[in-house]
């Protein structure tokens, strides 16, 4: 029988797990589209090749958000590490919308 104390510590953990792959999933998903968006907007470049530029590069991007959900300290770190530049970059999506 396991105690109580090891049973409260595992479902942390599988809770920091979970909480991790949630983060992978949508929030690698959410950054990625937001990359997208801004670098579609911005490239210097015909339209069209902005866009499958910007669509080429998002597998990248996404990869990368994963490996580093994974790799950071804790799940909160993940969360912060994906929301911030997420912020960022929807700031300039909407920003770049106003303009045009």
């Amino acid at each position: 029988m396991t105690s109580s104390s090891s049973s409260g510590a595992a479902l942390h953990d599988r809770l920091a797990v979970l909480s991790r792959t949630v983060a992978a999933v949508a929030g690698g998903y959410g950054l990625t589209a937001l990359c997208t968006i801004v670098a579609a907007r911005y490239l210097p470049m015909a339209p069209a090749d902005a866009v499958m530029t910007a669509t080429m590069l998002s597998f990248a991007i996404f990869t990368c958000a994963v490996i580093w959900v994974f790799a950071a300290r804790s799940a909160w770190r993940a969360w912060a590490g994906l929301a911030a530049p997420a912020l960022l970059l929807a700031l300039a999506a909407w920003g770049g919308s106003m303009l045009a």
